[in-house]
C-alpha cells in the first residue's frame, strides 16, 4: 500500500537529505578520443581554515598502491564566488588550500586509457570509470552525502550503468565516500537485460559492439544459471542496498581483461567479444566476481575494514576470501553443466600441480600468502623477484584448500555449502567482520574441536598437503603421482625466462635466469630445441655436461637428470569399473546443482 505524504513532509524531507551533500562533481567527456575526462568538483560545508583535497592511493577489491594522482593534470580552485585560490603540494597526492570561504570548487583533467577493474578508461566507445581513478576528494567529508552529474557527449548514444543511487536524469547518488569509491560507472551504448529474484533485480550489462543479440541471450541465461546455483549455497541472496545486482560487462578490444567485485554489482572488462569465444571464456569471471557479493563484500575480512585508501590494504585472510571463491567459481560452472565433470576435473589439474609441487610452501603459510598480496596483485615494480620460489597465489593455494575441506567434511557427511552458510549468517548477514581465528572457531562449531584443530594447525597455521587421494577416492576420483625428468627451468630461445625451481636440475647445476643454453649433454641448442626431449634420452642420476653463456662469458656446468613430481586427477569410471552406487552419490552430491 503507498502512503501520500503531506506536500510539507516531502519539502522537508528533501531539504534535510540534499542540505547534507558536502562533495557534488561533474564530469564531461569532450576529448574523449584522446582520453581525457573534464572534472569538476565543488566541496561545501568544510569546516578547516586549510582544506586538503586527494586522489586515492587504492581502490576496493585490490591490495596494491597505484598512485592515481599521475593521471591528473590541469588542477585550478576558486571559492563560491570564483575568486581563484592558491594551492601547494602537500605530498605527492595531495593539494593544500587556504583562503576559501566554506566552499571549494576543484577543476582538473584526468587522462584515463586502462579499461581494466582498477583503472579508468575514456575513449570514443565508452567512458569506463572505477571511482578512485576518477575522482579527487576531501578527507575531512568522508562521512558526508555525494553526487555526481555525468554530461553525456552530444548527440551520443551512451547510457549509465552504475550501482550509484539515480537521482534524476544523469546524475546520482552515494551516501558517504565508502560507498562513492566501490560504485564503478560503465558509459557507453550497452545492451541490457535483466531477471527478478524473490523481488530484486539482476541487471546484466553488455558493452560489445561484435555481439548478435542471440549470443547475448546465451550468455545471460548462463549468468542467470550462475546466481541462482549459487544463491543455493547460502540460501539467500544478500539484500542489495537498492534492490538491484549490476554485472558491468565491457567486452570490447580497447579493454583490458580484469574483474573487480563490489558491494552491488562487479566490474567485468574482457578483449574477447562474445562473438569471439567469450561465451566459453568470460563467464569464469562472471562466476568468480558473484560469489563475492557474499564472501568478501559482506562476509568480510576484518583487516580490510574500514578500507583505506591511502595506503595499501593488507589481511590474512585472503585464501579464504579470495582462494574459497576461486574454488565455488569453478563448481559452480560444473554445477550449473556450464562444464561437464570431466572438463572440471582436467581444470583442477592445473592449479592442484601449481599449489602442492611449489617449493614457496617451505617459506609461507597461506596467511603469509594472504599477506604478501600487495607485493603481487597488479603492483608492479623494477627490481626482481624469487615469487617464482616463494609465492604461491592465494587465489590457487586458498581454491586448493577449500578442496581439501570441502572433500573432509563430506568424509563426515557434512559439506562445504554449510559451513559458508554458518559463515554468512553468523558474519555476513549481521554485518559482523571475521578474522582467521574466527574461521577456525566457526568450523569448530560446525564440524567438532578435533577437526578444525587439525585442519587449521596441519594447513592453515602450517603449510602441509591434506591427504587428497584418500580424499578424491570417495568420490571415485583417482590421484595420480607422476616422477618425469625435468629441467626446472623455462627456456625460450635458448634462454632462461624464469628463476629455476629451487631443487632441480637447473637449480642444482647454478643456472640462473637469463643464461643462454649453448649445448645439453651432446646436444647443441638453438631457439626450437625442446629440452625436456633431451634430457629424456639420459637416465636418473646420470650428470651431463651443459654449456652456457652468462653476460656474453661461455661457461660449463654439470647438470644431474632429475624427476619432478605432477599429479593428474582422473574420474575413477574412465578406467575402472569400481565406481559404486556409493561413489556416485557422493559425486552427485558434490558436483551436483542443488536446484
Amino acid at each position: 500500500m503507498i502512503r501520500f505524504l503531506p506536500i510539507l513532509l516531502i519539502s522537508f524531507i528533501y531539504y534535510n537529505v540534499h542540505a547534507q551533500v558536502a562533495s557534488t562533481y561533474s564530469i564531461s567527456f569532450e576529448k574523449a578520443v584522446h582520453h581525457e575526462a573534464t572534472i569538476s568538483a565543488t566541496f561545501s560545508n568544510l569546516k578547516r581554515d586549510t582544506v586538503e583535497i586527494t586522489m586515492a592511493r587504492s581502490s576496493p577489491g585490490r591490495y596494491a598502491l597505484h598512485e592515481f594522482v599521475k593521471n591528473v593534470y590541469n588542477v585550478k580552485a576558486t571559492d563560491d564566488k570564483g575568486k581563484e585560490l592558491n594551492i601547494s603540494r602537500k605530498d605527492p597526492y595531495s593539494w593544500m588550500i587556504e583562503g576559501h570561504n566554506g566552499t571549494v570548487t576543484i577543476s582538473y583533467t584526468l587522462f584515463a586509457n586502462h579499461g581494466d577493474g582498477t583503472y579508468a578508461q575514456v575513449d570514443e566507445t565508452h567512458a569506463h570509470l572505477n571511482i578512485p581513478a576518477t575522482f579527487i576528494y576531501v578527507p575531512e567529508l568522508a562521512d558526508q552525502q555525494i553526487e555526481v552529474n555525468f554530461i553525456l557527449p552530444e548527440n551520443s548514444d551512451w547510457k549509465i550503468a552504475t550501482q550509484l543511487k539515480l537521482q534524476n536524469d544523469n546524475r546520482y547518488h552515494a551516501d558517504n565516500l565508502q560507498y562513492f569509491m566501490d560504485s564503478p560507472v560503465e558509459i557507453a551504448n550497452f545492451k541490457k537485460h535483466f531477471f527478478k529474484v524473490k523481488g530484486q533485480t539482476i541487471n546484466v550489462i553488455l558493452h560489445d559492439h561484435a555481439a548478435s543479440e542471440e549470443q547475448f541471450d546465451t550468455y545471460f541465461e548462463n549468468v542467470k544459471k550462475l546466481v541462482l546455483e549459487q544463491e543455493q549455497v547460502f540460501g539467500e541472496l544478500p539484500r542489495y542496498d537498492y534492490g538491484e545486482y549490476t554485472f558491468l560487462a565491457c567486452y570490447m578490444p580497447n579493454a583490458t581483461g580484469d574483474g573487480m567485485e563490489h558491494r552491488n554489482s562487479t566490474m567485468i572488462p574482457s578483449t574477447r567479444s562474445l562473438s569471439f569465444g567469450g561465451n566459453e571464456q568470460n563467464i569464469g569471471t562472471v562466476a568468480h566476481e558473484f560469489f563475492h557479493c557474499w564472501n568478501v563484500e559482506r562476509i568480510r575480512p576484518d583487516d580490510l575494514e574500514p578500507f583505506d585508501f591511502q595506503k595499501t590494504n593488507m589481511s590474512d585472510a585472503l585464501w579464504f576470501a579470495e582462494g574459497f571463491t576461486n574454488y565455488y567459481d569453478a563448481l559452480s560452472q560444473c554445477r550449473t553443466g556450464i562444464w561437464t565433470q570431466d572438463y572440471y576435473f582436467k581444470d583442477m589439474i592445473r592449479g592442484f600441480n601449481y599449489v602442492w609441487t611449489s617449493p614457496g610452501r617451505a617459506y609461507f603459510n597461506p596467511i603469509g600468502m594472504s599477506q604478501l598480496a600487495p607485493f603481487n596483485d597488479a603492483a608492479k615494480s623494477i627490481d626482481e623477484t624469487n615469487f617464482e620460489n616463494i609465492f604461491i597465489s592465494y587465489y590457487s593455494y586458498g581454491e586448493m584448500l577449500g578442496l581439501a575441506l570441502d572433500l573432509s567434511l563430506r568424509e563426515k557427511d557434512l559439506n562445504l555449502d554449510d559451513f559458508m552458510k554458518l559463515m554468512w549468517t553468523d558474519f555476513g548477514k549481521v554485518q559482523k567482520f571475521y578474522s582467521v581465528d574466527d574461521l577456525h572457531q566457526t568450523l569448530k562449531v560446525y564440524a567438532g574441536k578435533k577437526f578444525a584443530d587439525d585442519f587449521f594447525t596441519s594447513y592453515i597455521y602450517k603449510s602441509g598437503m591434506p591427504d587428497f587421494e584418500r580424499l578424491f577416492n570417495q568420490m571415485g576420483v583417482v590421484l595420480k603421482t607422476n616422477e618425469d625428468i625435468a629441467f626446472g627451468a623455462t627456456v625460450r630461445f635458448q634462454k632462461i625466462m624464469r628463476n629455476p625451481k629451487i631443487g632441480s636440475s637447473a637449480y642444482e647445476a647454478g643456472l640462473q635466469n637469463g643464461d643462454k643454453l649453448i649445448r645439453v649433454g651432446l646436444n647443441f641448442i638453438d631457439d626450437n630445441t625442446d629440452i625436456a626431449s633431451i634430457l629424456k634420452n639420459y637416465s636418473i642420476g646420470e650428470k651431463i655436461p651443459v654449456v652456457y653463456e652468462r653476460f656474453g662469458i661461455r661457461k660449463e656446468t654439470q647438470l644431474m637428470i632429475k624427476t619432478e613430481t605432477s599429479y593428474d586427477i582422473v574420474p575413477l569410471e574412465n578406467h575402472s569399473k569400481q565406481f559404486d552406487e556409493n561413489m556416485k552419490r557422493k559425486r552427485r552430491e558434490w558436483l551436483g546443482s542443488k536446484l
